[in-house]
């Protein structure tokens, strides 16, 4: 869809779908933003507050009164609203007219249950924060559980307690009550269903694809990044003697096809971008600030695919990447600059043992940035160079390509169109 640019003057109001209250707070302010971001949790409880007493629907406001209110550019508020979107928190309708007006549906977080459990929504929170971080979160949500074996369930029934109403008494009921938690994730990663109908045998597929396996199929294909084709097996082999697909089985199977595909290794980090509270605010327009922002928002795998001239990365790169982001827990952002940096300097070879040797180094350091691992590399570079003392091996090293970015007089380069078009392509290429 066209992207739609909002204007101060452009107005909105707020419908209410859900009542909030604090164990829902909890989980937006320790779930959720570590997701989308403070920002879209301020945008959020912003929204909230311009509701009026009755809490169903708000005054009609201007979107200058969000900027005034959040002191905020509209661009930072409007992607703070996407990702809102994207989690289910928010649904946004507009209205075009000389003054387009929006329509903000509130929604309730999903529970914390349902979250830990979500396909999606458990594996980013994981990624984002950390093994030790999840683990104190899962703890902090857990219901203790009691051994009810030993008791009888005395509890009074409906009926027992209550006689039937009349029809004409809950007649307008279902229109006056506005709770509703959807928790829906709306995945755009552009699978084609087309193609995995066309793989499918005549027969089954009436009773195969109905909009919620659709959903799952989405969900799983983004979450293992599987294409089509790749889908077709596990598929075909979730598939009852009636014709339907059992989508625990689905699970299980999209599950075990990666891990056959990937060395027995599950998805990891290698497909997600550096944390937002990590990444640099974006404002300055020079070439270093240029080449932060495509470290910061490239996955590891689409920018290893990109130095690969978008060749698919091979298992070696992969599982080094896995690796990487895994047993060093080094953030995506800082696993692009050590990749670059590597390609750079070794005749564009991954040599394990020397990406490992570094890795190593800057988790002691506890690099976590872009920049920070930037400057290390820059070190690491002035470091290798000195340690060069034969002559030959010295020229060699002097004539070898290196980063761009070790260049710090770039930081105070304004961009040429010309710069700024490769960049732009270079972003392309990891798209």
């Amino acid at each position: 869809m066209k992207e739609i640019n909002v204007l101060p003057a452009d107005t909105f109001v707020v419908v209410n779908r859900t009542i909030l209250n604090e164990n829902d707070r909890k989980i937006i302010s320790m779930l959720y933003q570590p997701i989308i971001g403070s920002v879209a949790v301020c945008l959020y409880y912003t929204l909230w507050a311009d509701l009026n007493k009755t809490e169903l629907l708000s005054n009609e406001y201007t979107h200058h009164h969000l900027m005034t209110s959040l002191r905020m550019k509209m661009d930072v508020i409007i992607a703070a609203r996407k990702k809102l979107e994207a989690v289910g928190l928010l649904k946004t309708y507009l209205k075009k007219a000389e003054v387009n007006n929006y329509v903000y549906e509130l929604f309730s977080p999903i529970s914390a249950s349902d979250f830990f459990n979500h396909p999606v929504l458990n594996i980013v929170l994981y990624n984002n924060v950390g093994k030790k971080e999840y683990e104190e979160l899962l703890k902090y949500f857990k219901v203790p559980k009691i051994n009810l074996s030993s008791y009888t369930d005395v509890t009074s029934s409906f009926d027992d307690v209550f006689e039937s109403l009349p029809s004409n008494s809950y007649n307008n009921l279902n229109e006056d009550l506005r709770i509703n938690k959807t928790g829906e994730i709306k995945i755009d990663n552009a699978f084609d269903f087309d193609l995995l109908i066309s793989l499918i045998p005549n027969g089954v597929i009436t009773k195969t694809f109905s909009k919620e396996v659709k959903d799952l199929i989405n969900n799983l294909s983004f979450i293992y990044n599987m294409d089509a084709e790749d889908m077709k097996t596990p598929i075909l082999s979730s598939i009852k003697e009636n014709g339907l697909i059992d989508k625990t089985l689905l699970r299980k199977n999209v599950r075990n096809y990666y891990k056959y595909e990937n060395e027995n290794k599950l998805p990891s980090l290698v497909y997600k971008s550096q944390p937002e509270y990590l990444k640099k605010p974006i404002g300055r327009d020079d070439r270093r600030s240029k080449m932060i922002y495509v470290f910061e928002n490239t996955t590891p795998y689409n920018f290893i695919k990109g130095r690969s001239n978008g060749a698919k990365p091979s298992s070696h790169d992969l599982n080094l990447l896995e690796v990487l982001l895994n047993d060093f827990k080094l953030n995506p952002g800082v696993v692009n600059v050590l990749v670059d940096y590597v390609l750079k300097i070794n005749n564009k070879k991954l040599t394990r043992s020397y990406v490992e040797t570094i890795a190593s180094h800057w988790k002691r350091l506890n690099v976590e940035t872009v920049e920070e691992a930037m400057m290390e590399a820059e070190k690491e570079y002035k470091k290798l160079k000195k340690e060069l003392t034969f002559k030959e091996k010295s020229k060699t090293l002097k004539n070898e390509i290196i980063p761009e970015w070790f260049n710090q007089s770039i930081k105070k380069q304004q961009i040429s169109k010309e710069d700024e078009k490769s960049l732009k392509d270079m972003l392309k290429e990891f798209s």
